[in-house]
């Protein structure tokens, strides 16, 4: 598996891989499947995109992606990490995409990663766990859109 920058043309397979996994529910806080103009806004070129890694299989498939992005209120110096495989899981895309990610987001500049998890996603909560991420917050009961509350551990990552 080899690890590059996402691209534009990238973005119709992403999508599909992210929106199999939205269709499969309990993991990720996206609730709607996206349009490949949302998708390109939330993940490859919107204004708060820092970069998106994508993991291709020698079949020239894709595996799965790692997107950084600076929206939402994070201090200074910190940036979101999200991480998406295709289903049936791959084993070892996320390991494969944390190191080329986490290089993007020191040389960048950044101080601090963020992931936030929803605490029934125990595969996400395991992996960030893995990669050293350290729960600092939890936001208590925020509600899908169903009104079903679901606790979102906030973990960190220090780069410096």
């Amino acid at each position: 598996m080899t690890i590059r920058q996402a691209t534009d043309a990238d973005a119709g397979e992403l999508r599909a891989l992210l929106n199999g996994i939205v269709r499969e529910g309990g993991t990720t806080a996206i609730e709607d499947e996206l349009t490949e103009t949302e998708f390109t806004l939330w993940f490859l070129s919107g204004p708060d995109c820092v970069a998106c890694h994508v993991a291709v299989l020698p079949d020239t498939s894709i595996a799965g992606f790692q997107a950084l992005a600076t929206y939402g209120d994070l201090p200074d110096g910190w940036v979101d990490i999200a991480t998406f495989t295709r289903r049936p899981r791959i084993g070892g895309v996320g390991s494969a995409l944390f190191p080329v990610t986490r290089d993007f987001a020191s040389r960048a500049g950044f101080t601090m990663i963020n992931a936030t998890i929803r605490a029934d996603n125990a595969g996400g909560l395991a992996y960030y766990a893995k990669l050293g991420f350290t729960d600092y917050s939890v936001a208590v009961g925020v509600a899908l859109r169903d009104g079903t509350p679901v606790d979102r551990v906030s973990r960190r990552y220090a780069l410096r």
